[in-house]
């Protein structure tokens, strides 16, 4: 079908019925079959929209009036919910957004992995689904003289005005960049401008231990010196006493990217402590760590409960980071070797392991796809492998590595159920069975999904 075969036209304006939805939350209207992608709709729901864009094979549409409501639709508490984009599923109800991302995961799997005959369970949510982010990075800016703050508007590097609250992070977070503008902007500290590559301040990072009450400010400049460096950390520690660690990262690039590689301590501690379940982290600024320790409790717990450990197993996790998943199993595993491809990560992970006494954990840095072949070769015979891989999931070679190190289970944790379905093929191929499949929602309000799946080698599988 060419764009000129297409039922619809750019800038028309029409009444569309809904009765599906993308999985970044977008409604799906059809006219004879082509599909209408339209933000802020709902299945069940009836519209006017104007088309805003023409593809050969979908279009995207704006909503102008809605004629019939879904009772699922709520009203969205959020100020700037409709220019912001951070949240993508407010205008949801909770239960609804639930059933959304484990019916997302479910036809994934069926289509991508042709997987059909394993349940995917009821989405695992929260009780209270706001405020559970420990970390907030805004951005600054300057109008009119004074230093604002806020996220950028939809598809823009403009910052959106009159944003002094998230309802997704910790009042805490807001709280903290509140006081570091304020103070800032009263000592003359100028903001960074992207169009000139000229001033000082870029963001404004808080990290706060959601179980220890410990908080991390990280102030992001394009410049080593930061003005006014010793009123800045004395008005700060005056106002929040609580604050335990005041960091400046530099980032001097023309980049999108928050944050610099080099980091320094302006005061007090380099690290922020914090306990999922029984384990301590340490979490320094550049530290990965779950936004969500809440539901990464949840998550954690199903997937060493996946793992079925007696005590007795060898575990390898592919993808460790700072220890999170590799602590939590060592609770329960005889031995558990982790591998990261980030030396401060592995670093981070080592640390762990040191504060919570477990020394059955190992970590080492490097790629896991060229590591496990060479424990393979040494003998090493891992009873379980767990992986919990970035969004582009894992790489080919490291699932031929696992197939050929031939785990008796498998335990895949993913953020993202298209590459999670790519990659269950594959494993699926090489011998391992899904058995079980537990969507988390870490990101509530917003369209991500967490998934835990457990694989079990086939019995036709030769030892």
């Amino acid at each position: 079908m060419t764009k000129q075969q297409t039922p619809v036209q750019k800038n028309q304006k029409l009444k569309l019925s809904f009765e599906d939805m993308t999985h970044e939350g977008n409604g799906v209207g059809k006219i004879a079959g082509y599909p209408v992608f339209v933000p802020n709709i709902l299945p069940g729901e009836t519209a006017k929209i104007k088309v805003i864009k023409v593809k050969k094979n979908f279009a995207i549409g704006k909503r102008l009036e809605l004629i019939k409501a879904s009772p699922d639709r709520v009203d969205p508490p959020c100020n700037v919910y409709f220019q912001c984009g951070g949240c993508q599923l407010q205008h949801m109800s909770y239960s609804m957004q639930l059933e959304m991302k484990r019916n997302q995961v479910e036809n994934t799997l069926r289509k991508i992995a042709h997987i059909k005959n394993v349940d995917v369970e009821p989405t695992l949510g929260m009780e209270e689904p706001w405020r559970y982010r420990n970390k907030v990075q805004i951005p600054v800016g300057e109008k009119d003289g004074e230093l604002i703050t806020g996220f950028y508007r939809k598809r823009s590097h403009d910052i959106i005005e009159g944003m002094d609250r998230c309802i997704v992070t910790s009042e805490v977070n807001d709280q903290m960049v509140e006081t570091v503008r304020k103070i800032a902007d009263s000592l003359g500290i100028q903001a960074y401008d992207e169009q000139t590559h000229r001033g000082v301040l870029r963001h404004i990072m808080v990290r706060t231990g959601e179980n220890t009450g410990e908080t991390m400010i990280v102030i992001v400049t394009k410049t080593k010196k930061l003005p006014k460096e010793e009123q800045l950390i004395r008005q700060i520690i005056e106002r929040h006493p609580e604050v335990t660690s005041i960091m400046q990262n530099i980032n001097a690039e023309r980049t999108n990217v928050i944050l610099g590689k080099q980091t320094k301590r302006l005061w007090g501690e380099e690290y922020i402590y914090d306990t999922i379940g029984e384990i301590k982290f340490a979490i320094s600024a550049l530290s990965f760590y779950q936004i969500n320790p809440k539901q990464t409790k949840v998550l954690y717990d199903k997937a060493l409960e996946f793992a079925n450990l007696t005590g007795d197993e060898t575990v390898i996790d592919a993808y460790c980071g700072i220890g999170s998943i590799s602590l939590f199993l060592a609770q329960k595993a005889k031995k558990v070797y982790g591998v990261e491809i980030v030396p401060q990560a592995i670093e981070d992970a080592k640390k762990n392991a040191e504060l919570n006494d477990l020394t059955n954990a190992e970590f080492v840095v490097g790629q896991a796809e060229k590591i496990m072949p060479t424990w393979k070769a040494k003998g090493l015979q891992p009873d379980v492998i767990v992986v919990d891989p970035p969004r582009k999931g894992c790489d080919p070679s490291l699932l031929e590595a696992m197939i050929e190190m031939n785990p008796e289970r498998i335990v895949y944790v993913s953020c993202n159920p298209s590459t999670l379905a790519r990659d269950l093929a594959i494993l699926t191929e090489g011998g391992y069975q899904t058995k079980k499949v537990q969507p988390v929602d870490l990101f509530p309000q917003t369209s991500h999904t967490e998934v835990v799946c457990l694989l079990e080698r086939s019995s036709e599988v030769i030892k």
